[in-house]
């Protein structure tokens, strides 16, 4: 096989450029601008569809519009992985935003609920692929040093319209159709990935030779003192030489996977759809087995011993989950529980994340800026720990009835918490990955991320409807989200460092008999 060499960085630029430098200046404005586009929408969808329902008479298939996206995402992260991994990430991005534009277009034209089901599942499947195709590009485009600075923009990126996304979508429906809510934002897509283009020239699949042997990523000593700095011999079992010779094999296998955990993530999403009282015990059965289908299915798409918590890579994923998983299945319950008990306004109430969202957005830029002063251990330490107080404290305040500020005030750590964690999970992912397995380990943290949330969305669906009165719904909730964070806690430490070639190795054991 004829060797091709990767693309080479403009030599001009300075080890410390930034990420606007002027080489890499069109490539982050539109890369941010893909994920600010991609959030935008996901967050006014959640504004308009009361109205879209209730114009299309569609109740029924109400919590389908959400749950759908989630699921078909696992799709498209799998099979953008695969296709990045052999090919390279040009064909996933250019796909993955056909996609979602695709997505867009029938459900800003549909007429009927059904179809704009149907348009919200091909905007689902075009968005995780996107996900994992950017994260690829970002390994491939930018110098490490630069990692945590461009996923620090992308956070803010994400926060953004948070700040702003529900206000201009409800305006939008207001003044002029919840149409175009769907249909504005296809002509934004376009420009974004134009400005990607100039970066994505010649970056195609970059086979390495036999004889070479990948570079070691240097350990992280703030994090992980007892990191060994040594690099492993050429030729020992899990060397980095091994590691660049073999590629994650069994695509459509994984694929196929991929299709059966997003069944189980839609079954988990309606089973808390089903009356309790109608059929008795159906609910609880129903998400049991999801819940072990979808463990099963995400065993051969996340890194050998990730649901083992093995140290490396696969505590890294696993740690992307639960804190998605403790951060969502309580973020959607706090502002209903400033409805509920303590009788604000629903725009106040949703308001009160604005903080979350602003911390953020601050700690994610501050992380970029203290770089490797900062280890990533200690990083997702501290940050794990701040979500699991702040969860903490929702979960005192409603049991206690103790003041709607202190759940409010707690949450804004809980955001900062994120922000600080969520980019430097991000830069270890690709800093523990090979070119050949970039797009499986990138795909592996966007799946435990969308299926870590997703899982607990559902379960504290079960256990708040379960519950006899509100108290106990809320605390019920709160709970069950505090016990996933005291798990993100216990892993954290387990993130480490490890040498690239070993990480790089495990999706390829994993498919091996």
């Amino acid at each position: 096989m004829p060797h091709t060499d990767p693309p080479a960085r403009p030599e001009s630029v300075p080890e410390p450029a930034g990420i606007f430098h002027r080489s890499y200046l069109l490539v982050t404005l539109g890369a941010c601008a893909l994920v600010f586009l991609a959030a935008f929408e996901s967050l006014a969808v959640t504004t308009i569809m009361p109205l879209v329902s209730r114009e299309l008479d569609g109740a029924g298939l109400y919590a389908l519009a959400f749950a759908g996206p989630l699921a078909t995402g696992v799709i498209g992260m799998v099979a953008a992985g695969n296709w990045s991994d052999r090919r390279g990430p040009v064909g996933p991005l250019l796909a993955a935003v056909a996609m979602f534009v695709l997505g867009l277009l029938i459900a800003g034209t549909a007429a009927a609920m059904p179809v704009l089901v149907s348009g919200r599942l091909v905007q689902g499947l075009g968005g995780g692929a996107l996900t994992v195709a950017l994260y690829v590009v970002i390994a491939r485009v930018y110098p490490p040093v630069l990692h945590a600075k461009i996923f620090a923009a992308f956070s803010a990126a994400w926060v953004i319209p948070s700040l702003v996304g529900p206000f201009a979508a409800g305006m939008v429906a207001q003044l002029a159709s919840w149409h175009w809510v769907f249909l504005g934002v296809v002509g934004l897509v376009v420009p974004a990935l134009l400005m990607t283009v100039p970066a994505l020239r010649g970056l195609r699949a970059t086979p390495r030779p036999a004889a070479t042997a990948l570079p070691e990523v240097p350990p992280d000593p703030a994090s992980d003192p007892a990191a060994d700095p040594a690099p492993r011999a050429r030729g020992t079992a899990g060397s980095a030489g091994d590691a660049g010779r073999v590629r994650p094999a069994g695509g459509a296998a994984r694929l196929a996977w991929a299709v059966l955990a997003a069944v189980a993530v839609l079954g988990l999403n309606l089973s808390a759809q089903i009356p309790s009282a109608e059929v008795p015990g159906a609910s609880g059965t129903l998400a049991a087995a999801a819940v072990g289908v979808a463990l099963v299915a995400v065993r051969p798409l996340t890194p050998r011993g990730t649901l083992t918590a093995r140290r490396g890579l696969p505590s890294v994923i696993l740690v992307r989950g639960l804190v998605a998983a403790a951060f969502f299945g309580a973020e959607v319950y706090l502002p209903y529980l400033l409805v509920e008990r303590y009788d604000f306004a629903p725009t106040l109430a949703g308001l009160t994340l604005t903080g979350g969202a602003i911390a953020w957005a601050a700690a994610s830029a501050i992380q970029g800026r203290l770089g490797p002063r900062l280890g990533h251990r200690r990083a997702v330490r501290i940050g794990s720990a701040l979500v699991l107080g702040a969860i903490v404290l929702a979960l005192v305040t409603t049991v206690l009835a103790w003041p709607a500020g202190v759940a409010i005030m707690g949450w804004i750590f809980a955001g900062g918490g994120m922000g600080l964690m969520y980019p430097r999970l991000s830069v270890v992912t690709l800093a523990l990955s090979t070119e050949e397995t970039e797009g499986f380990n990138s795909s592996a943290m966007s799946i435990s991320d969308s299926l870590g949330g997703a899982l607990a969305l559902a379960a504290t669906a079960i256990v708040f409807t379960a519950a006899t009165t509100t108290a106990a719904s809320f605390a019920g909730v709160f709970a069950l989200t505090a016990a996933i964070g005291v798990a993100a806690v216990a892993v954290a430490p387990r993130v480490g460092s490890a040498s690239r070639g070993a990480a790089a190795q495990q999706p390829a054991d994993r498919t091996q008999p």
